[in-house]
């Protein structure tokens, strides 16, 4: 696939892929809707306050985690043109009501239910799957994230603009806000109808239960439950830091690691319940896939896109202190970590797909990360500012190009597998940004970046050991095994006695 194909608009894989694009970049320019219009907010409610806002901040990624979880079952049983609809259409409703709430308990759980539609992007990684052929797919992966991704830096660009110059007044910012949640129910609803899931007579491959993840081997499964204990666990992080800023008392905390312990043990049952049948009965040779190259691009993506969105959030800063500047001439200069996003991740992809071998594209984007950030922990005053832009967008293109890689391998594990193999991915993303962002509150900024360095560095090992080339990588379809075929026509008979009754 080549750049110029993306023009071709009359082709319906790329009229998807731009359906879908949009509808990723919607959905994050409405999740990151509150930090561009803060101070509005801070201005215009006298009983808001600064630490009210960093809480908000913690709550905006709390349920992401979980969610994509949810989502990645919930794609692989009902296709992603249905969920993504819903998706938008039910997220719109917190979104509105945090920007016309009048009490801390009404903006606090808005937010945290509007969290979830950070899950918004593992649904597009299924759509675009579901359209592109296995040699085209990296490049549609991250021309799909990397123009999707850029709606939260157009947040931070234009919301400011519409609170000030299209409503002004002190609830400028709650009709901005509004307005975003209002567009993003509309064009769900015009998704719906607008995009299939795949060409037509596409079959859309399900899995044996969406309950969790099906494995291979037992070892496999061993694995699935190490790897899965994190997704959820992390969420004690979050609970740690709300008691600390003074907004749950000890009961409380008590209470929600209690749940979080519990929805942990729920999540090892339905792995028990799903995988101990298909064990004991044997799993095909034809059927099994490598769980260590899932668990490998759970690694990356908690090095790449957690590092991503912990680093967008601390660089504004680093950059003012550092250098003197003002705070929007800082803001400026940050923001090039994430203009990178539009032209780098789709290149990711892209050389993901030319090179033939996407394990050695993966390995050396890592690897770019570790030096980058090595590279950015060394910067200090004496640097000179336009050397270290240089290296922050050096970074930024291999922090993002290595994400467009990680989600050009992924389709290509296990096809009917792709929205939860999608969704755990996604999620370690969160996890990682989760884990940084905790740890940046006991570290200088230089600290910081050589933390990061090592997180990749240790990513990097983990591919070089356990991920594996995929074998129809580059193939014009996608191996469809014997217990593919078995579901398919379970379902074409289910689908038969229903017609007739």
């Amino acid at each position: 696939m080549r750049v110029a194909d993306v023009f071709g608009f009359k082709n319906p894989e790329i009229k998807a892929l731009h359906l879908t694009w949009i509808a990723f970049f919607i959905t994050f320019y409405v999740w990151f809707n509150m930090a561009p219009l803060a101070s509005s907010m801070l201005k215009s409610v006298d009983w808001l306050t600064a630490d009210d806002l960093r809480l908000f901040a913690i709550c905006n990624v709390a349920l992401t985690i979980p969610a994509r979880i949810i989502v990645g079952m919930a794609l692989d049983r009902f296709g992603p043109r249905r969920v993504f609809s819903i998706l938008m259409v039910l997220m719109s409703i917190p979104a509105l009501t945090f920007a016309f709430g009048d009490t801390m308990t009404q903006l606090l759980v808005s937010r945290l239910v509007l969290s979830s539609i950070g899950a918004s992007f593992v649904v597009g990684i299924h759509m675009t799957a579901m359209w592109f052929k296995p040699r085209d797919i990296g490049f549609a992966e991250g021309f799909y994230a990397g123009w999707g991704n850029f709606g939260s830096a157009a947040a931070a660009l234009t919301l400011p603009t519409i609170a000030l110059q299209m409503y002004g007044g002190d609830d400028g910012w709650r009709w901005a806000i509004a307005q975003s949640a209002i567009v993003m129910a509309l064009y769900g609803v015009y998704y719906w109808f607008a995009v299939t899931d795949g060409p037509v007579g596409t079959v859309h491959r399900k899995p044996r239960k969406a309950s969790a993840l099906e494995v291979s081997t037992w070892g496999d499964m061993i694995k699935l439950i190490l790897w899965t204990i994190p997704l959820i666990g992390v969420l004690a992080i979050l609970v740690w830091r709300i008691q600390n800023m003074g907004y749950l008392s000890v009961t409380g905390a008590v209470i929600a690691y209690a749940v979080i312990v519990a929805i942990v043990l729920y999540q090892i049952v339905q792995i028990l319940r799903v995988n101990l049948p298909i064990l004991k009965k044997g799993v095909p040779e034809d059927d099994k896939y490598p769980f260590n190259s899932v668990a490998a691009l759970n690694s990356t993506y908690f090095a790449n896109f957690g590092a991503e969105l912990a680093v967008v959030s601390m660089l504004p800063m680093f950059f003012e202190e550092t250098w003197s500047l003002s705070a929007a001439a800082a803001g400026m200069v940050a923001a090039s970590f994430a203009f990178v996003n539009l032209v780098a991740r789709p290149m990711g992809g892209m050389v993901s797909d030319r090179m033939g071998n996407r394990r050695f594209v993966m390995l050396s984007y890592m690897f770019g990360i570790c030096v980058g950030f090595a590279l950015m922990g060394l910067l200090n005053s004496s640097w000179p500012l336009i050397i270290a832009v240089g290296i922050t967008v050096f970074t930024s293109f291999f922090v993002q190009g290595a994400e467009g890689a990680t989600f050009g391998i992924i389709p290509s594990i296990k096809r009917r597998l792709t929205g939860q193999i999608s969704g755990m991915a996604g999620a370690y993303g969160n996890v990682g940004a989760v884990v940084y962002l905790t740890i940046f509150t006991f570290v200088t900024p230089s600290q910081f970046f050589f933390i990061i360095a090592g997180g990749a560095f240790i990513s990097w090992v983990l591919c070089l050991m356990w991920l594996k080339e995929p074998e129809s990588g580059f193939a014009e379809e996608y191996e469809v095994s014997s217990v593919d075929l078995q579901i398919e026509e379970e379902e074409r008979q289910r689908q038969v006695a229903l017609g007739r009754a």
